[in-house]
């Protein structure tokens, strides 16, 4: 029995002619920008992508789920629209529904990229929670998040064929953990958008303790929800810190409790607010995105994560960090009077 209901329509602003750098985390905005910045490095990547075809994905699921429109899963589809309007999304993509018990949802495709859910995700949110969701693959989508995310898929299948030769699988893992850690910030880029495309701080956070309860949303409180996520953040001394490391090396996506908080942390820091006043990145304006400054509001937010971060190894390496800002700083200050001196 789905959740999903004719209900009156909610107004919700429409963010005309913004780029998808209004929503992408800074860490993952930099990549993107500096990937973008490479010219014929998509053409390098689509070459390199051969082994996923495209075409015969589409064909897959064009013969074995339902492509959702106006006659078929026609309430889907109208908050698929609705999600792509909000989120001024020029080409929609097409979107299936596949059968499949575990609420899941992916975007998938290199030119022209299509969006798949399934029916367990159906039939666990409501009306807001499943937009939330179709945004948030939206948002995936507009930042061409599939064609990049090529690269990793890729590379972990490399690192499996020359796992024979132990140095070059050493390399190759440590380039593999940082496209992880870059895939983990593009999945908080999606979240973004997908609060951007529902408008409901709410939902988006009952949609995270859906899937983290299995769908026992009576059983699971808010508050208590975002202060597992800050025990999480806190928990432990250097060697849980060294786990958690561990433990995400080879994930593709940050656990659920995290994600609830890190999209709070953003509404709270006012951001969120800000765009929906209007004040965002268009995209006529991309082309002249500048990588030196992407990389420094990405560096920024690393910064402002083990500032405010409880964990205690990010506690060292943010001590480290105004450690080194403030020797930079004496250091400049140094040459400053230097230049000073030897000029008068």
């Amino acid at each position: 029995m789905t959740d999903i209901e004719d209900r009156p329509a909610r107004s919700r602003l429409t963010l005309t002619g913004v780029s998808s750098r209004a929503w992408e985390h800074p860490a993952d905005r930099g990549a993107l920008v500096a990937v973008r910045q490479l010219k014929g490095f998509d053409v390098v990547l689509r070459k390199l992508s051969g082994l996923i075809n495209e075409r015969a994905l589409r064909l897959i699921f064009l013969g074995s789920a339902v492509r959702a429109g106006d006659r078929q899963f026609p309430k889907v589809h109208r908050l698929y629209a609705e999600a792509a309007a909000t989120l001024d999304v020029r080409e929609l993509p097409e979107l299936f529904v596949m059968t499949g018990p575990m609420p899941n949802a992916m975007c998938i495709g290199l030119d022209k990229p299509f969006i798949v859910v399934n029916s367990g995700l159906i039939d666990l949110l409501d009306e807001e929670e499943l937009r939330f969701v179709l945004g948030h693959e939206l948002g995936h989508a507009q930042s061409g998040h599939a064609l990049y995310q090529s690269v990793l898929v890729f590379l972990i299948r490399l690192s499996g064929a020359i796992a024979w030769m132990p140095l070059g699988v050493l390399g190759l893992r440590a380039i593999i953990a940082a496209l992880m850690e870059w895939s983990r910030k593009a999945e908080l880029s999606g979240d973004r958008a997908g609060l951007l495309a529902c408008q409901d701080p709410a939902a988006a956070l009952r949609t995270h303790m859906k899937l983290a309860s299995g769908g026992h949303l009576e059983d699971v409180d808010a508050t208590a929800f975002l202060a597992q996520a800050a025990e999480y953040d806190a928990s432990g001394d250097l060697r849980d810190s060294v786990l958690k490391l561990l433990l995400l090396e080879a994930r593709s996506h940050p656990f659920l409790a995290v994600r609830a908080a890190e999209l709070r942390h953003w509404v709270d820091h006012g951001d969120y607010r800000r765009i929906l006043d209007g004040d965002y990145p268009r995209r006529e304006d991309d082309a002249n995105a500048r990588m030196s400054d992407e990389a420094r509001r990405a560096a920024d937010s690393y910064r402002d994560a083990f500032a405010r971060s409880q964990d205690p190894l990010a506690k060292i390496l943010g001590d480290l960090g105004g450690a080194v800002d403030g020797v930079r700083d004496r250091v400049n200050g140094w040459l400053g009077n230097r230049s000073g001196s030897g000029s008068s």
